[in-house]
């Protein structure tokens, strides 16, 4: 009688490890098309094994139950969207839920992107759509929440590389970004501010200039300079970047009849800054903002070679643009 004990024990527990061994490593979904399903928000361990099940990734549920409970993994489930090839077993499906590989996606936003190319991005990639982003980004309400006083978000989305989840909230991918920005100001940006009696749309405005203007580092606090002298004395700040913002890129040509547009952005129409930035700046030209260099200069001029010709008085900056324009030296112009 013991023997036969023996031996049912034996081809049960042999059925039982061939069993598992067939819910674990045999493919139970055999298509070649990748299929996506969701685990939603709140989602317990078991109703995930369900959804799975559900979708012909894994046989019996219960096996993973277990697997989760005895493992500890039952208590860390990501929610979200995860993708699947065909022929994985289901033991490599419960591997990468496990591990919380869901769909991502990267988007990178660099230094001088205006909501106009940052909306785009999102979009293309479909983290965010064009009409959300449209909404959120001028929302009075959204932006008092993330204690924004601005007429947009413009400005406000740093430029970094971000991972945004398949299905993320566009209200959390902007506050993100948000978010991000402000990880950058410290103590010392923050009692510049002060001292400066300048609040955060301001500092970033005049940054979001610079960043427009300035090509190399070294020239973002000369440039701030002669922001700095034109606002202390009252002069229009003349900046071409902010004659075609919300017009037309900041990449096409910019005409004299751009200059003359009446708009409520155009340094060339108004004085003072802007109601609020028009770009995406670096925090190099937020410190540039802050820490303008102290020179006398009123006016700049491109070298079309990414460096500018800083002048002190008009009749110095026609000249400049003269030789420019004709290719000489400034000695040679000066004579």
């Amino acid at each position: 009688m013991g023997t036969n004990l023996r031996i049912i024990f034996c081809a049960t527990s042999l059925l039982f490890v061939l069993y598992v061994g067939l819910q674990l490593f045999i493919p139970s979904y055999t298509a070649y098309t990748p299929i996506e399903v969701e685990i939603p928000e709140g989602a317990s361990f078991r109703q995930a094994m369900e959804i799975l099940q559900k979708n012909g990734l894994i046989r019996d549920k219960n096996i993973f139950i277990i697997i989760g409970r005895i493992t500890g993994s039952d208590r860390r489930i990501r929610a979200g969207y995860y993708g699947f090839l065909g022929y994985m077993s289901p033991y490599q499906v419960f591997k990468r839920f496990i591990e919380g590989r869901i769909i991502e996606f990267d988007i990178t936003v660099n230094e001088g992107d205006s909501l106009r190319e940052i909306r785009e991005k999102l979009a293309t990639k479909g983290i965010v759509s064009k009409e959300a982003f449209d909404r959120l980004s001028t929302d009075m309400g959204f932006m008092t929440s993330l204690n924004i006083n601005a007429p947009s978000l413009e400005g406000y989305l740093y430029p970094d590389t971000y991972r945004f989840p398949k299905g993320a909230k566009a209200t959390n991918v902007l506050k993100t970004m948000v978010d991000r920005l402000r990880k950058e100001y410290d103590d010392h940006i923050r009692k510049r501010m002060a001292e400066l009696g300048w609040d955060e749309n301001e500092m970033l405005t005049l940054a979001s200039i610079i960043e427009r203007e300035a090509v190399t580092d070294k020239e973002r606090p000369i440039i701030s300079a002669v922001y700095h002298n034109r606002l202390r004395l009252g002069m229009p700040l003349q900046a071409d970047p902010t004659a075609v913002y919300g017009i037309k890129s900041y990449r096409e040509k910019i005409y004299k009849k751009d200059l003359r547009r009446k708009t409520s952005y155009n340094t060339y129409i108004i004085k003072g800054l802007p109601p609020g930035p028009i770009a995406s700046p670096s925090i190099e030209s937020i410190r540039a903002a802050l820490w303008p260099a102290e020179l006398p200069y009123l006016y700049f001029v491109s070298k079309n070679d990414g460096t500018h010709v800083f002048s002190k008085t008009l009749k110095e900056h026609e000249r400049a643009i003269k030789s420019i324009r004709q290719g000489i030296s400034l000695q040679e112009a000066e004579s």
